[in-house]
C-alpha cells in the first residue's frame, strides 16, 4: 500500500481533545505518512505545535491567519504570527491557511485583501509555499494573486470545488496544486467533471476534518483516516489504480511543501 500525505487537517481543534491518540493510530493504519496542519489565528498555534511535538515524525505545522479570522485591526495578529515566522530554525512547512473569504459577512474585505497580500509577500520573502482558502471570492482572489503571476509563488488552492475554467486559471499559476478533498464523493459534487482536464500531477489530496466528512461518513467528524475514501473515488476518476493515485499525489506534496527530508522510507 502506497503511502498517502493528508495536506490540511485541522487536528489541534476542540473535535479531536478526547481521542487523538485514536484518530492518529486509525490514520496511520489507514498508510498516512504525513499530516500537514494549517493555523488559523494566533490563539490556534501553541494547540497546533503541540500536537506536532507530540506527533513529530506525522504532523507538520503551517502559520498563517484564516481569512474569517481577519477583523477590522488584525494587525496584533498579523504582527504575532510575523514573530513565530521570523524565528530561527521556525518548524513551519507553510504560510496557511490565508486567502478571502466573503461567504459569511463582506464587511471586512478590504482587510481580508491587505492581510492576505501580506502573507503572499512573506511566502515569497521566506520561500514558503502558501496553502488558499477561497470562499465566494474567486474573481477577486483571481485577481490579487495575478499582480504576482512572475514570482516565485508556490503552494496549494486549498479545497478546490470549482467548475472546470475556475481549475483552468488557476492551473495557470505553475506552482500551485489543487487541494481535493472529501466533496469529491458527494453525490452533486461538481468535481468529477471539473477535473478532467485537470492532469493528477497538479493534484494533492488532503480531509479538511473535522470538517467536510467523505460519503460514507458525510455529516460526521472528518479524520485523516477518511482521506482513503477521498483517493478511492479520484482513481475513480482517473481511471487509475489506488496506489498509482497515492504515489502521485503524495509526490506532488512532497514537492510543493518540500517535504524531501522529512520522508520516512
Amino acid at each position: 500500500m502506497e503511502k498517502i500525505i493528508d495536506t490540511h487537517s485541522h487536528l489541534f481543534e476542540p473535535e479531536f481533545a478526547d481521542d487523538l491518540p485514536e484518530v492518529i493510530a486509525r490514520a496511520v493504519d489507514a498508510g498516512v505518512s504525513h499530516i500537514c496542519l494549517p493555523n488559523i489565528d494566533a490563539s490556534s498555534i501553541e494547540a497546533m505545535l503541540q500536537v506536532c511535538a507530540d506527533y513529530p515524525t506525522l504532523c507538520y505545522p503551517m502559520i498563517g491567519l484564516h481569512p474569517t479570522s481577519v477583523k477590522e485591526d488584525c494587525r496584533q495578529e498579523l504582527e504575532e504570527i510575523h514573530r513565530w515566522l521570523s524565528e530561527p530554525n521556525h518548524p513551519f512547512i507553510a504560510i496557511g491557511e490565508v486567502g478571502l473569504d466573503l461567504y459569511w459577512d463582506r464587511t471586512y474585505q478590504k482587510e481580508q485583501v491587505e492581510a492576505f497580500r501580506q502573507q503572499i509577500e512573506w511566502a515569497i520573502t521566506y520561500k514558503l509555499p502558501l496553502v488558499i482558502h477561497s470562499r465566494d471570492a474567486f474573481e477577486l482572489l483571481y485577481s490579487v494573486l495575478s499582480d504576482y503571476r512572475n514570482s516565485s509563488l508556490r503552494g496549494v488552492f486549498h479545497s478546490f470545488t470549482g467548475n472546470e475554467e475556475e481549475a483552468r486559471k488557476l492551473l495557470t499559476f505553475d506552482g500551485f496544486m489543487l487541494g481535493v478533498n472529501g466533496v469529491l464523493t458527494f453525490k452533486k459534487s461538481p468535481l468529477p467533471q471539473s477535473l478532467l482536464s485537470v492532469p493528477l500531477e497538479r493534484v494533492v489530496l488532503e480531509t479538511d476534518s473535522p470538517y467536510l466528512a467523505p460519503v460514507p461518513n458525510r455529516g460526521k467528524r472528518n479524520e485523516t483516516s477518511y482521506i482513503r475514501y477521498t483517493l478511492s473515488r479520484l482513481a475513480e476518476v482517473y481511471h487509475a489504480n489506488e496506489d498509482e493515485v497515492a504515489l502521485i499525489t503524495s509526490k506532488n506534496a512532497i514537492e510543493v511543501f518540500n517535504l524531501r527530508e522529512k520522508v520516512v522510507e
